[in-house]
């Protein structure tokens, strides 16, 4: 018998009634004869993280102290899971005692706190990024902004933080080798920013291999693109369901449940489109991040929503987890580029001829 409404009208069915996922509007549009294409189950993501969960979740632009209490409470308040929160103005743009009590805050939240290192393109004066062809991007510019971004490693760490975001290739290989030797605790994890923008699964393994435990993917990567990135690469991929305006103001919420079937592990992150930017922050910036602070927890709300009502909610991963699991590397032991060479030896002065009488000596020799 068909399921019908009070009013007699036939009633749609959910499949997610039953308890198995759904797309969006599948059900509707096919009762009109316009079905949705067969799912392919070689499309979906072998991996996921260590406990078997397929998503995380993700609080971007939590500039300080005030904004990180803003986004715990707001989060609670709407019963909101955060598995990460992140700062985008960077380590230098807060005190010891911010860095301490963000550090605090998150732990009694279970939350992980990642923060941005050092200098990068615009916080330089070189003029690239400022070109309609961005120049080298937001990447360290020599050896004093890597020197920076160490720095900023080091210090954040001794204060306690476990999550460090990077914007260049170079100080990522860096730090996975200073995490390697010890100098940066072992359970640091590396995030790679949206600033670096990999857009192919070469790009992605690579990233994975230089000491990458998290990769932020533009969000204008088509479904597609994250399968083929799934095919060559387990590392967790951090994912705006809705983009800064400065990184394409993209909105993909209607597709989050098949983000995490083709991308797990992945970190669904909240974002927000048509809002101020906020970098770097400071008291002039207050009300606008806190109120963006909120209004992102808000638009995690609504992503939630959207995913239990299609069905696929499930597969979310423990609260506190953190870590990546096994992945693949680079060797990290290669000797410095810094070692010195060896002087070459002087040439041997030309043999003198021997002298009557006299013992021959070879150079070098002592007679």
């Amino acid at each position: 018998m068909v399921p019908t409404n009070p009013n007699g009208a036939p009633r749609i069915v959910s499949e997610s009634d039953s308890g198995t996922p759904r797309r969006p509007g599948d059900a509707a549009l096919a009762s009109l004869g316009y079905p949705a294409t067969a799912e392919d189950p070689t499309d979906a993501s072998t991996h996921t993280f260590p406990d078997g969960g397929t998503w995380r979740t993700e609080v971007p632009s939590v500039e300080g102290p005030e904004a990180l209490a803003t986004v715990l409470k707001e989060a609670a308040s709407l019963d909101v899971p955060v598995h990460r929160i992140s700062q985008g103005s960077g380590v230098w743009m807060l005190t010891d005692a911010e860095i301490t009590e963000m550090v605090g805050a998150c732990a009694q939240a279970g939350v992980e706190l990642c923060l941005f290192t050092g200098p990068r393109g615009t916080w330089d004066i070189g003029a690239g990024t400022r070109t309609s062809s961005g120049g080298a991007g937001l990447r360290a510019r020599g050896h004093a902004a890597v020197a920076g971004c160490v720095e900023d490693a080091v210090r954040a760490t001794e204060l306690g933080v476990r999550c460090l975001l990077v914007a260049d290739e170079g100080v990522l290989w860096l730090l996975h080798r200073l995490r390697a030797a010890g100098t940066l605790p072992a359970d640091t994890t590396l995030k790679v920013s949206a600033l670096v923008g990999p857009v192919n699964p070469a790009s992605v393994s690579v990233l994975e291999r230089l000491g990458a435990d998290s990769v932020n993917i533009p969000s204008d990567l088509t479904l597609e693109h994250l399968t083929e990135i799934r095919r060559v690469s387990r590392v967790p991929l951090d994912f705006y369901l809705e983009a800064p305006d400065d990184l394409g103001g993209y909105v993909r919420m209607y597709e989050i449940a098949e983000l995490i079937r083709r991308g797990s592990p992945i970190y669904l992150k909240f974002g927000l489109s048509k809002a101020p930017a906020i970098y770097p922050y400071g008291a002039h910036l207050r009300d606008v991040t806190l109120d963006t602070a909120r209004e992102r927890v808000r638009r995690g709300r609504l992503a939630l929503d959207l995913l239990t009502r299609l069905g696929a909610h499930t597969g979310m991963a423990k609260l506190g987890s953190r870590l990546p699991g096994e992945l693949n590397r680079f060797p990290a032991d290669e000797p410095s580029a810094a070692t010195p060479r060896t002087a070459a030896a002087p040439p041997a002065p030309p043999a003198q001829p021997a002298q009557p009488g006299s013992v021959p000596v070879t150079p070098g020799s002592t007679s």
